[in-house]
């Protein structure tokens, strides 16, 4: 069944989920605990549809396969078609905010970077992006007035604030569409901040968002 986003107040975008783009290394010392340069452009890769699930309803990562980490993220829902877009036209694009998990499988991407390899398997495999509700946009936002958190066991673990991306959204979403051409259900999620690590089984998540968005998850055991 295809994943289709649905918005706060219960109703479903018109569109099914597309692609997921993703941008890794947007916090400056999220690429420092991870002992990554910080990057002087965006470090873009995409999640297929079939990595989504629903954030509100029980997680079941892989954990046969190694240590998955978590790491929270502002998500953005396309509306327009946009394909080498101003930032203007980036911004206007954008109907809905919500929450993300980019899980990644760390023993198999550290491999996998050992190699030189692609790590798609371990970002892009089916659960690997559960998502929350979108809050349906009326106007552009502050976005560096924006600020998130996840919460695990009662404990914060990661906090967000807008101003510390290093692409802003109205940037990256445009630098994003001038790669890949972003289609109406397409969702774009901006990168985490520091305070990544491994995801406990059974652990209870609370993620929330100002503007009125919280959600909360169980991990398998």
């Amino acid at each position: 069944m295809r994943f289709v986003p649905r918005f706060t107040d219960g109703q479903e975008f018109p569109h099914s989920l597309g692609k997921i783009v993703c941008i890794g290394r947007n916090y400056a010392d999220h690429a420092k605990e991870l002992d990554n340069p910080i990057p002087t452009e965006p470090l873009l890769f995409i999640k297929p549809a079939t990595s989504a699930v629903r954030l509100d309803e029980p997680l079941e990562p892989p954990f046969s396969r190694g240590e998955v980490h978590y790491e929270a993220e502002l998500a953005l829902l396309i509306g327009e078609r946009l394909t080498h877009a101003t930032s203007d036209e980036a911004e206007r694009a954008i109907v809905g905010i919500g929450l993300a998990l980019d899980l990644t499988l760390r023993d198999v991407q550290t491999r996998l970077k050992e190699k030189g390899h692609p790590w798609e398997i371990a970002k892009s495999f089916d659960g690997a992006c559960p998502l929350s509700d979108f809050l349906p946009l009326s106007r552009v936002p502050n976005w560096n007035a924006l600020t998130f958190e996840l919460e695990i066991d009662g404990e914060l673990r990661q906090h967000g604030e807008g101003a510390d991306m290093l692409f802003p959204v109205p940037t990256l979403v445009a630098e994003m569409s001038r790669h890949f051409t972003l289609e109406p259900g397409d969702v774009v999620i901006t990168g985490t901040p520091e305070g990544v690590g491994e995801l406990p089984r059974g652990a209870k998540l609370r993620l929330t968002l100002t503007g009125g968005l919280e959600v909360t998850a169980q991990v398998v055991e």
